[in-house]
């Protein structure tokens, strides 16, 4: 007899706690092209404010990694709607090559923040700034660190980071931002496997990821100048 598994959906219960401690603005953060072969990493970034509690959260969101490609899809512009600000930062190949993945995952989501945060001041929202907490998906702050580092952008306000285990399944603003980077990440995949220079990998189907086909391609044509050149290719 088989089990009843219950899906887990995100709330806005972190979220509520944060602005409750006085917060004024909450940035979810969540990456995607980690285990990825070929193309960038990159770190989505949701920034909510207390305002967004008294929003409906989009209809079927969850973890990036639970949706078929066509419900994120379908996620991508009421996501955009729904956060208050959001971005999308990346490292390279070559950067992942010469820093290693978890620096350059905290450079790609200070590059989201630093997008984030300018967006408001130019707007004239600077108070919001005053106070400002990230909720990142997993059990490691890779953002703090990498902050106080000469290739870091500077950025207007470092958040006081907080991690979360499973995070995307269960911040509501952490889910938003898995979207947003995995739609984002994805479609760039898509665009490079249209250059006949790639074609071979079949990055249209595995997106970078270590597919038989893709390996089978590496083998046979040799890595091209976005793989990850540090990486075990075959």
């Amino acid at each position: 007899m088989s089990k009843t598994v219950q899906r887990v959906y995100p709330t806005l219960n972190e979220e509520k706690k944060l602005f409750k401690s006085g917060y004024q603005l909450v940035i979810g953060f969540d990456e995607v092209g980690r285990g990825a072969l070929a193309g960038p990493v990159m770190v989505g970034a949701a920034a909510i404010t207390i305002t967004t509690l008294n929003t409906d959260i989009p209809q079927g969101l969850a973890d990036s990694k639970m949706l078929t490609a066509k419900k994120r899809e379908s996620l991508f512009y009421p996501l955009q709607e729904w956060s208050y600000a959001w971005a999308v930062g990346s490292a390279t190949n070559q950067e992942i090559d010469a820093w290693g993945i978890s620096y350059a995952l905290g450079i790609a989501a200070l590059r989201a923040l630093n997008v984030i945060e300018s967006h408001l001041i130019e707007q004239k929202q600077e108070s919001l700034l005053s106070s400002v907490a990230g909720i990142l998906d997993g059990p490691i702050d890779y953002i703090t660190p990498a902050s106080m580092t000469i290739n870091a952008p500077t950025v207007p306000i470092l958040p006081s980071i907080t991690t979360r285990v499973k995070g995307d399944m269960t911040c509501a603003c952490i889910s938003a931002a898995s979207v947003l980077a995995k739609v984002t990440r994805d479609q760039l995949m898509e665009k490079y496997a249209q250059d006949h220079q790639y074609q071979a990998y079949h990055w249209d189907n595995n997106k970078g990821y270590g597919s038989a086909a893709h390996r089978q391609a590496i083998t046979e044509q040799g890595p091209s100048n976005l793989h990850r050149l540090t990486w075990h290719l075959v």
